[in-house]
């Protein structure tokens, strides 16, 4: 398993960044969060996880191992795969995570998209025991440099389709997190729309 990377970072995607490695250039999948943190030209180690399948290796990256950990914490439990839990990763900071998994807090389970009530008594039920809630975190994300309106939309809804959403629910949510931050960045719009999907 690539436990991590480090190197630097040629492009930053919504979903993922380009991170050269002895000359090969990896695709990171991660968050909004994470990669608000990266620069391109600039130096970088994530924490990673490889996910191999018949047809593919897609690799995961995370700021810090305990990301990592929550991500693959999350895929134990029946039904969750790697997307949902990017997904729940992209919503819920980790400590925000571990603290509604261990107080039963369903309504902000619930706002994870693809999570429902069922789903999150499940969450809750299968891993109250085995999250350790910690102090929240002091450090809010730095959003990137905006872009147009028109990109940003397809950008945002790229990401969506590529967590598992179908095109017209991942458009009505992109307009929709349009509509109430119009100047907000890529990475708040993806989050935003995350959100709204969640609610649905």
């Amino acid at each position: 398993m690539i436990s991590s990377v480090r190197g630097e970072v040629l492009d930053i995607c919504l979903d993922h960044a380009v991170v050269e490695v002895g000359g090969v250039g990896l695709a990171v999948h991660a968050t909004p969060a994470t990669l608000a943190g990266l620069r391109r030209g600039e130096q970088a180690r994530l924490a990673t996880t490889l996910l191999v399948r018949e047809d593919s290796l897609t690799l995961f990256g995370f700021a810090a191992a305990a990301e990592r950990e929550l991500f693959e914490l999350l895929q134990t439990v029946s039904g969750v795969g790697p997307r949902l839990a990017m997904a729940t990763l992209a919503v819920l900071d980790p400590d925000t995570l571990r603290r509604a998994l261990a107080e039963g807090d369903l309504a902000t389970l619930t706002r994870i998209p693809g999570v429902g009530r069922k789903s999150a008594e499940r969450l809750v039920v299968e891993l109250r025991d085995k999250v350790a809630v910690a102090a929240p975190a002091a450090v809010a994300a730095v959003a990137g440099a905006a872009a147009a309106g028109d990109a940003r939309r397809d950008q945002v809804v790229e990401a969506l389709l590529g967590l598992g959403f179908s095109a017209r629910p991942a458009e009505q949510a992109v307009e929709g997190a349009l509509a109430l931050s119009p100047d907000a960045d890529p990475s708040a719009l993806l989050r935003a729309a995350l959100s709204q999907l969640g609610r649905r």
